[in-house]
């Protein structure tokens, strides 16, 4: 079954259920409320006439007059005395009045409901002044004349419930349409990420989870089209920087099988062929590298890293590279700052950066860490000619490399290790010009 008919089954069910709840308890409460008001009617009647016989004809000597007084009530009333345990008077026909008498408890004064035959009626009753004389006037009314206002009121309550309720109904009904429709579209959308149409996909219009769902859907489809692209762009790179050292490979080696080239070239042929396979050996051992981050979580060793410790080993692995190139190399750690991170490649993470601004910078190279906002972040400036515009939204994708790059995994690398560190990574222009690596850590750790 559909959600949408699900939805409708469900509070239909539940609607249902709590008006015949509510049914059965009012339809309860109706009657006993009628009984009460009859009864506190019945004995407003009863005051009043008791009221008026006795300003009227005083004490029992005037029976006669007293006796005719109430046969013209048109009320089904009796006279009781209450010592003499009888019925003095009435207004109904004898066999009845004896009916009455037989079945039922006259002297029991908290019986509000009487029976004569297969009717109820209710009672109330009012003692005469003074009480001592021990007589009551007894009023009646049958039960079936509330019971007919019961059913009466019921009948009403059920057209005004039945109406609700299918009011109720059209607006679930169009509720749930609203709240099921931008599923159902939600559903064609996921069907086109699946057969990977990504350019078909469209926006949907909804509110609260929904929306916060589909959100969440267009940007997976929009990271999963980008994931793709880059896997495209990965083996074409790939192929191209893997295919170019071959040639030179197979082009020299080919050469050399042949005799083409004297003992000279063959010489340098063989020197080329050793540096393209180094070349070719770096790019496969990053290659495997990368696969082994995206991969293998559990070759990943986090532990409790001094930061002071690990800028150190940066620069004494760098120093090597910087006095070739003649440029100086500084760094500045603020405070004793730790992170909890595989130390082993974390260090690579950073040697790759502070390698790739070593090779585009002018003069100066300076590495900072220091703590903003509870975090760690560390920096990682030169003095170059900085990222080219077009290149900072892909400088950390794979095979991307800008002048002077070397296999373009470098910083892919990079950006790996530092995301399963937990930080971020981005890069940004120097005040001063050049390329600024900003790497940010979230949960470190202050050295006590």
């Amino acid at each position: 079954m559909k959600l949408h008919y699900q939805l409708n089954a469900a509070f239909t069910t539940l609607l249902l259920v709590i008006l015949s709840v509510t049914g059965f308890v009012i339809y309860s409460l109706i009657l006993n409320l009628l009984v009460q008001d009859e009864q506190r009617q019945l004995k407003q009647n009863g005051e009043l006439i008791v009221t008026f016989l006795n300003e009227e004809f005083g004490t029992i000597q005037n029976f006669q007059q007293f006796s005719d007084f109430i046969e013209e009530q048109d009320l089904q009333l009796f006279v009781y005395d209450k010592q003499l345990n009888r019925i003095l008077d009435s207004t109904m026909a004898n066999n009845v009045e004896k009916g009455f008498f037989l079945n039922n408890d006259f002297a029991d004064e908290n019986e509000s409901l009487w029976e004569y035959g297969n009717d109820k009626y209710v009672t109330s009753r009012i003692s005469f002044y003074p009480e001592s004389r021990g007589l009551q006037l007894i009023l009646l009314t049958p039960l079936n004349d509330l019971q007919a206002v019961q059913h009466n009121f019921f009948v009403r309550m059920l057209i005004v419930f039945i109406v609700g309720a299918g009011a109720a109904v059209l607006l679930s009904y169009f509720l749930t349409n609203k709240l099921v429709t931008p599923l159902s579209r939600l559903k064609s959308q996921l069907k086109k990420i699946e057969k990977r149409q990504f350019d078909q996909i469209e926006r949907i219009n909804a509110t609260g989870e929904i929306k916060e769902v589909e959100q969440s859907v267009f940007e997976m489809a929009e990271e999963l089209q980008r994931y793709m692209k880059s896997q495209q762009t990965f083996f074409q790179n790939a192929s191209h920087e893997l295919k170019t050292p071959l040639m030179t490979i197979q082009g020299y080696a080919e050469g050399i099988r042949d005799h083409i080239f004297d003992q000279e070239d063959e010489e340098k042929g063989l020197e080329v062929m050793v540096t393209e396979v180094k070349r070719l050996k770096t790019i496969i051992n990053e290659m495997i590298l990368l696969a082994k981050l995206d991969s293998e979580q559990a070759a990943y060793q986090p532990k409790e890293i001094v930061v002071s410790e690990l800028v150190d080993q940066v620069i004494d692995r760098a120093l090597p590279l910087v006095n070739e190139k003649g440029i100086s190399l500084t760094h500045d750690v603020e405070g004793d700052l730790t992170l909890h991170a595989d130390q082993e490649k974390l260090l690579r993470a950073l040697l790759n950066i502070t390698f790739n601004g070593i090779r585009h910078a002018r003069s100066h190279v300076k590495i900072k860490a220091t703590k903003i906002n509870h975090m760690v972040t560390i920096t990682i400036t030169d003095d170059g000619e900085g990222v080219p515009e077009d290149l900072v939204q892909h400088i950390f994708h794979r095979f991307v490399k800008g002048k002077n790059g070397e296999t373009g995994l470098g910083l892919a690398i990079a950006r790996a290790i530092v995301e399963q560190s937990g930080g971020k990574i981005s890069v940004e222009q120097a005040e001063h010009g050049g390329a600024k690596f900003v790497l940010r850590f979230f949960g470190e750790i202050d050295k006590k």
